[in-house]
């Protein structure tokens, strides 16, 4: 499954509905959450341990002057064609507003 999140808000609640082998992409200010130093570091750790693909677009981190080594180690800086290959990988696409 393929989840889309844009909400800036989201908490380790959404986290646990993500299971091993899942895409994530992290949009919009939801790039914020994704930081070394934000809260949801330890929880970001463990699910790229079970597998699980975290990615950010490149355009979103530029739009917010955030950069690479800010983002917790194991996520992966996407361009649009890596988005739309994993949304093509993906028959299941799960959006988090």
């Amino acid at each position: 499954m393929l989840h889309l999140i844009f909400q800036s808000s989201f908490d380790s609640a959404l986290l646990q509905r993500i299971e091993a082998g899942d895409d994530v992409i992290f949009l919009e200010n939801a790039i914020f959450r994704v930081v070394k130093q934000g809260f949801l570091a330890t929880k970001l750790q463990a699910l790229l341990k079970n597998r699980v693909y975290l990615h950010v677009l490149h355009v979103e981190l530029e739009t917010r002057g955030v950069t690479a080594e800010e983002l917790v180690s194991g996520i992966k800086i996407i361009d649009y064609p890596d988005l739309v290959k994993l949304t093509e990988k993906n028959r299941v696409i799960k959006t988090w507003n």
